[in-house]
């Protein structure tokens, strides 16, 4: 691939990282502004990790995770009016504003949710990567969860009937260092959580969840093994979130000092600025960039804001499938 080839995926993955942290930007101010209710959890710090797992994916391969899911769902491809839109509790989201920030879905873009449940999505994941084997479409289904759901029982049990049955799945911990407000440290026997596939035969990696090319290089890896029929992987992406747990989390259980430690050592976005800088790309066009994304998000902030409410009706629809 010639240098130009490079560049322009790298800036595209520039671009996908900063649309990510924009929309959470903005997000956060609606939530503020009383036009997002219930429940809202931040990926503002974690982009590299969904977008440099993205970069390596194949048309087919499928997506589950937890309730940290906005940055997932951009990454994917889904639109950020409709994400905004469901946010916001509109009919123009993409679960019609039924399913509100942790319940969203996308079949087209092969994103199955956005789950509430902690470690719900894992064994579900499990389950899109046996379709996969019994239709023989080299298919791999990327399963995320958190530090915190990697203590939960039902981890395990899809460990061992994944292993058992090799399915193609990567298990991937956006390790972020805190379970809500618990640091691993306080909660986990071990610190090294993609050992503990050990126990079941599948094996892992440590990956520095901050850089975007890192987390890449590691996926593409552990893609191929799943796609050669060798079973699963498991990938623990060290990462950290800038946020609280979720917009109502204060995070007192940890100083503003290492937070803005992280912040200014370790951003994946200014890092990866850096680098492309270094590799010739003009700061002109960082910024023509970022204006670009603010756009999108003004829009996605605008439609969603003078979408329509469901009708009351609406409550009782899609909730079966009729045959």
């Amino acid at each position: 691939m010639a240098k130009k080839e490079i560049l322009d995926t790298y800036l595209a993955i520039y671009e996908k990282m900063l649309l990510i942290r924009r929309f959470e930007e903005k997000a956060g101010q609606l939530y503020g502004m009383g036009k997002i209710g219930g429940f809202c959890h931040l990926y503002i710090g974690q982009e590299a990790v969904v977008v440099g797992v993205d970069s390596v994916k194949k048309k087919g391969d499928q997506v589950i995770t937890s309730y940290r899911d906005h940055g997932h769902m951009l990454s994917c491809g889904m639109d950020p009016k409709g994400v905004m839109a469901e946010l916001t509790g509109k009919k123009t989201g993409y679960s019609k504003g039924k399913g509100g920030s942790m319940h969203m879905f996308s079949k087209s873009k092969d994103f199955y949710g956005g789950h509430g449940i902690v470690a719900a999505q894992v064994p579900i994941g499990a389950g899109l990567a046996f379709s996969n084997k019994y239709k023989k479409n080299k298919s791999v289904c990327f399963t995320y969860f958190g530090d915190g759901a990697a203590n939960q029982g039902q981890i395990y049990e899809t460990f061992n009937m994944a292993s058992l049955w090799k399915l193609p799945v990567v298990f991937i911990i956006e390790n972020n260092q805190y379970a809500m407000g618990t640091s691993i440290d306080r909660a986990s026997s071990t610190l090294k959580l993609f050992s503990r596939g050990q126990a079941f035969n599948i094996p892992g990696k440590l990956v520095d969840g901050m850089d975007v090319l890192k987390v890449s290089k590691a996926t593409e890896a552990a893609a191929k093994n799943c796609r050669n029929g060798n079973g699963p992987y498991i990938l623990e992406m060290n990462t950290y979130r800038y946020k609280g747990h979720s917009m109502s989390d204060p995070a007192k259980y940890r100083t503003r000092e290492e937070v803005q430690n992280i912040k200014d050592k370790k951003d994946p976005i200014e890092n990866f600025q850096k680098y492309l800088l270094n590799q010739g790309v003009k700061e002109d066009d960082f910024k023509k960039i970022d204006q670009k994304i603010k756009g999108t998000i003004s829009e996605a902030a605008k439609f969603a804001i003078e979408s329509e409410e469901p009708e009351l009706s609406d409550l009782f629809k899609d909730i079966y499938l009729e045959h």
